[in-house]
């Protein structure tokens, strides 16, 4: 089975340039291609998770990825699936989340002697005399043809600046240059760069009248089409300061059923079989699955022992045995006694604000252990915490852990 085989296979595939070729030129050669990641935070989020997992299955096959870090081009702003602008960058700032990334990357992608590499597109975009750039490059761009693109239409409603138009341009001439540095003749990304893909491989054919490939892989959305990796405190990051693998773990532990499978095939190395297999389960036995989905993504992402200490504090919360050692855990000074629990909730970043603890004791959903927490102004008193802890519940499912 050829590596395009096992991407469709697990759903990944969503457009490809052209078919056939793709087809046997990934079953005969081994091929150097690039992914592009927008380096506009100090971590990757699961948004990012599916390139990752493409780029792996690719090197796993014996191509070769580019990771592209898009110092030049986050820069100007990217405006595919935005409303509005973007924030702009200091160099220092890209640089910085670009060594956060090939962290975080290493646990997917081999980047010794040469089998992946990681670049930059400041390295040639940042020199670019305009002039010749427009002259060389604008020259091969159809406005019409631009203003026709998905990526594009969004950002019309509003107004789209012409710093953001040239984004376009800048991305099919990234295409160019690894082409000409690397021989890189394939770009992937996810389905929202279509148009972007297209323009760079035509830019290739163009100035260098020679074949280039581009193939796009499915968002990762829910089974009602939102898109996945979102929470109530924000984006789902891969990073632990900023999303702790517990709750990490838990995300896609409470998953839709109907979600299950599509996970476990796009998001683990599982083979094909037990995807199957586990994604068929029904009623209460769906659980195991979900208890896999979320044990194998928390590995990939921060590996086996933290993996296996969230599923210890999920049984733990869960399953009654007690031991909340891995449980998310904040600690205070006996100096906090007598103040008000949502400051605390509040100060410990437990909840987002104040108004978000009265929302939840409003509508029933803050507990101290089982206890259900109906004052807003309820105080932190000594009585409250056995052995010097204390367990807070909101909702149904998320559970912090508070030490004196």
């Amino acid at each position: 089975m050829s590596v395009l085989d096992i991407l469709k296979e697990r759903g990944f595939v969503q457009q490809l340039t052209h078919e056939e070729e793709i087809a046997e030129l990934l079953a005969k050669e081994k091929i150097t291609f690039y992914i592009g990641f927008d380096p506009t935070a100090d971590s990757l989020h699961v948004g990012h998770f599916l390139g990752m997992m493409v780029m792996a299955h690719m090197q796993r096959a014996g191509h070769r990825p580019i990771c592209l870090i898009g110092g030049g081009t986050a820069m100007v702003g990217d405006p595919s699936g935005k409303a509005d602008m973007r924030k702009m960058l200091t160099l220092e700032d890209i640089r910085h989340n670009g060594e956060r990334f090939k962290k975080q990357m290493q646990r997917f992608i081999d980047f010794a002697d040469g089998k992946a590499l990681m670049l930059n597109n400041a390295d040639w975009l940042l020199g670019l005399n305009y002039i010749e750039f427009l002259r060389d490059i604008g020259v091969h761009f159809s406005v019409n043809r631009m203003l026709t693109a998905e990526c594009f239409k969004q950002r019309l409603e509003k107004g789209l600046s012409f710093l953001e138009f040239n984004y376009m341009l800048m991305q099919g001439y990234d295409f160019l240059e690894l082409n000409r540095r690397c021989n890189c003749i394939m770009q992937m990304g996810g389905d929202d760069q279509w148009s972007n893909i297209l323009a760079g491989a035509d830019l290739i054919r163009r100035k260098e009248s020679k074949p280039a490939y581009g193939l796009t892989f499915t968002l990762l959305t829910t089974s009602d089409g939102r898109k996945m990796g979102k929470t109530e405190k924000g984006a789902l990051w891969l990073d632990a300061e900023k999303t702790s693998p517990y709750d990490f773990y838990q995300y896609w532990r409470n998953v839709d059923d109907q979600d299950v499978e599509k996970c476990l095939a796009l998001l683990t190395f599982l083979p094909m079989g037990e995807v199957r297999r586990l994604g068929a389960l029904q009623d209460k036995e769906i659980n195991v699955a979900k208890k896999t989905l979320a044990f194998e993504v928390t590995k990939l992402i921060h590996g086996q022992k933290e993996a296996e200490k969230a599923r210890q504090a999920a049984e733990a919360l869960f399953g009654g045995n007690g031991n909340f050692d891995n449980v998310p855990t904040v600690s205070i000074t006996a100096d906090s006694l007598g103040s008000r629990l949502l400051d605390i909730l509040a100060g410990a970043g437990i909840i987002a604000s104040k108004s978000e603890g009265r929302r939840l004791i409003q509508q029933g959903g803050l507990y101290i252990g089982d206890a259900k927490v109906t004052d807003p102004d309820l105080l932190l008193t000594l009585d409250l915490f056995d052995n010097n802890s204390l367990i807070i519940r909101k909702g149904k499912k998320h559970y912090h852990r508070i030490t004196m």
